[in-house]
């Protein structure tokens, strides 16, 4: 198999990413492999800092990139960031909805009743994997409709397939992300282009910021009952690391994968297949 199919087959030269998120740890490194492969990376970031720090990063490494500042629940700030992507590349090809997270308000222990959960906290949550969703594809797939051509990538998780215990906001909230991937690749292909693709990845457990207070002891750093448990239920024996998602995450967002829309595929080290015996 040549370089040059390869190329062909899995290529990003020139195509214009747009990645929320990208200063947080799965989607800087996203960031960064795809402006290894060629691409020119628009990392969004609520945080200006995080994202200057990517594209900082990735300049130095000898690629394409631009920080923008945007709260992805705001839509005007959405569509402040795509006015800004296009004035320095003129076209947004593809998008990677990897904004989103947990907090501790919204997550039950034996001092946090599921009955006394903050509503807010549970929609902040919920706002925050959903709707910031919904919203980057309304702004940037209305560029895409007009052009009749990319593709969305979001980030759902393992949790929209298995309920996890202690996170009823996050998991439901990234099931909403898995059922709207489907409902908005059938939309995008019938009713504007079926060049227009839309699929998502659910990553299994990875360290995160968003989670790490879940998953490891604070004063001493050791795996938490919880941790433990999902070590001894990935039939890998370890958590994700960010370069896990890389290849799924060419796959899909590249013309290897030019049949494929409104799939959900896991990367999780096998959590979803053991039962536990």
């Amino acid at each position: 198999m040549s370089k040059e199919y390869l190329h062909d087959l899995f290529g990003m030269s020139g195509l214009v990413v747009v990645v929320t998120g990208g200063g947080g740890i799965l989607c800087s490194a996203m960031s960064q492999a795809l402006a290894r492969a060629g691409a020119r990376v628009a990392v969004l970031d609520v945080r200006l800092e995080a994202a200057q720090k990517v594209a900082a990063e990735i300049g130095a490494s000898g690629g394409e990139a631009l920080a923008v500042q945007c709260d992805v629940l705001d839509k005007a700030a959405i569509e402040a960031a795509a006015a800004q992507v296009l004035q320095v590349w003129g076209q947004v090809d593809l998008l990677v909805n990897g904004a989103g997270g947990n907090r501790p308000e919204a997550t039950t222990n034996p001092q946090h009743s599921f009955f006394d959960l903050p509503a807010g906290a549970v929609q902040w949550v919920f706002n925050l994997n959903f709707l910031s969703t919904l919203l980057c594809c309304q702004v940037f797939g209305r560029l895409m409709a007009e052009r009749g051509d990319g593709v969305i990538l979001n980030i759902s998780s393992m949790n929209s397939l298995r309920p996890l215990t202690r996170i009823p906001a996050y998991s439901a909230a990234k099931a909403a992300v898995s059922n709207f991937t489907q409902w908005l690749a059938v939309h995008m292909a019938r009713e504007y282009s079926p060049r227009i693709r839309v699929n998502a990845i659910a990553p299994g457990f990875f360290m995160t910021a968003q989670n790490r207070f879940l998953l490891t002891d604070e004063a001493t750093g050791e795996l938490t009952t919880r941790g433990q448990a999902i070590v001894d239920h990935t039939p890998m024996g370890r958590f994700g690391d960010p370069a896990d998602l890389l290849g799924t995450l060419f796959w899909l967002l590249s013309p290897a994968s030019s049949f494929v829309t409104g799939i959900v595929v896991p990367v999780d080290g096998g959590f979803s297949a053991y039962s536990g015996v």
